[in-house]
């Protein structure tokens, strides 16, 4: 089982990219996903999760309003609608999911991560 991401790349402030992020693999069942990041020289941060029903979201302040995260039907992909970019966002994006089942004792994955970088 693995993330695969895509999307990402280079912006100008103001502009609008979206992430990606499909579960592939055998399993039966994704829990919270999300997308957190790490800018330079900084620590890994959580922008945004979301519940495998789509219940529920989370955001972190600095993205509200401006980010939005959403799951397909099927609850294995994860996309990031990420608008007003500002080049304080830019870092490495990478996908969560906290709890993947497949027949064994659920595991957490993260993604290789994709690059977003925001030019003022």
């Amino acid at each position: 089982v693995q993330l695969v991401e895509s999307g990402g790349g280079l912006v100008q402030a103001g502009g609008s990219l979206s992430l990606s992020c499909t579960a592939s693999g055998s399993f039966t069942l994704v829990k919270t996903m999300g997308w957190y990041r790490q800018g330079p020289g900084k620590q890994r941060e959580l922008v945004a999760t979301i519940t495998s029903d789509s219940s529920s979201e989370d955001y972190a302040d600095s993205v509200m309003g401006r980010f939005t995260i959403s799951r397909d039907n099927t609850g294995n992909t994860v996309t990031l609608q990420m608008n007003g970019l500002k080049p304080e966002d830019t870092g490495v994006y990478y996908c969560h999911a906290d709890r993947v089942y497949d027949g064994g004792a659920p595991f957490e994955l993260w993604g290789h991560g994709t690059q977003v970088t925001v030019s003022s």
